[in-house]
């Protein structure tokens, strides 16, 4: 009897499992959308609570401090923006530059740079959150750098590629930054454009 009950606590523990699972990432896709939307002053564990539906003891069971529940969001939604970008080309994108190029500027004008950019302005001034921002944030630069070496093709061997891939995205943020305060679509299409046609005669 006693085997039985251990197999029937198992199955009841599954569901609870992936009801906490379900409850954490509401809370951080919560998180995310506070932070893009309120900036860090007005993101607190009970907004974001509030937010994703579940009382503010359930939140902090999941993310005792604010600082490790918004570091949890940005790196949560980062690592789902990078899984996205290589899904964009299952096959590699070597042939079309420009196609690469406008999908990493998309990274730098969703709610995730948003997200981020707040993060980093609260990391500036708060000494607790400062170093595990800088972390987090050096390694999705490299992720991300990663990606874009894969996507676009390209040998960092060679003199001069790798700080080519670096200026790419250094523009891609730049533009990121000019589409906080303005809808600058038509502008960045036309840099993307010629980023295209630049990345084809850098590269070859």
């Amino acid at each position: 009897m006693g085997g039985v009950s251990t197999v029937g606590d198992r199955v009841d523990r599954v569901p609870k499992q992936d009801r906490s699972r379900a409850t954490r990432q509401r809370l951080l896709e919560a998180a995310v959308a506070c932070l893009a939307e309120h900036g860090w002053a007005g993101s607190t564990v009970s907004v974001v609570a509030e937010r994703a539906g579940v009382s503010r003891g359930a939140a902090q069971h999941h993310f005792p401090t604010r600082e490790d529940l918004f570091t949890a969001a940005v790196e949560y939604v980062a690592e789902e923006r990078s899984t996205a970008l290589r899904a964009l080309f299952p096959e590699g994108a070597a042939g079309d530059r420009r196609a690469v190029v406008s999908a990493l500027v998309d990274l730098y004008t969703g709610p995730l740079f948003r997200a981020a950019l707040h993060l980093w302005v609260a990391a500036s001034n708060e000494e607790q959150l400062r170093p595990r921002v800088t972390e987090l944030e050096a390694r999705v630069g490299r992720e991300t750098h990663r990606i874009a070496v894969d996507l676009l093709g390209v040998d960092e061997s060679r003199p001069g590629v790798r700080e080519t891939v670096q200026g790419v995205l250094d523009m891609a943020r730049g533009l990121g930054l000019a589409n906080l305060l303005t809808d600058d679509a038509g502008r960045r299409d036309r840099v993307v454009a010629q980023w295209g046609l630049l990345l084809d005669e850098a590269l070859g």
